[in-house]
């Protein structure tokens, strides 16, 4: 039976004006680390005002960017456990 060791919560905040949404994301590990991204969407004159869209563009980028500094982190602890430099991380 699989059993859950850890859980990881990851908080998001937006702050928006007419034509900008901008997201936050931060997770907490277990290791006491703190990881933090952002992400920004712009909305085009033409467009509808759809802050929801706005949302998931801003907050798909910030995470993207906080998956991206995780497998880095990743990669370094890898590398420091080793001692020798391994093949970087991708997002496969």
């Amino acid at each position: 039976m699989l059993q859950t060791a850890v859980g990881w919560h990851v908080e998001m905040e937006f702050e928006e004006d007419n034509h900008r949404t901008r997201a936050a994301a931060l997770v907490r590990l277990p290791d006491g680390t703190e990881v933090r991204s952002h992400g920004y969407a712009s909305r085009h004159p033409a467009d509808s005002n759809q802050p929801r869209v706005g949302e998931e563009v801003a907050g798909a980028r910030a995470l993207n960017d906080l998956a991206m500094k995780l497998l880095t982190k990743a990669h370094d602890e890898i590398d420091e456990a080793s001692g020798r430099t391994s093949y970087p991380l991708t997002t496969r």
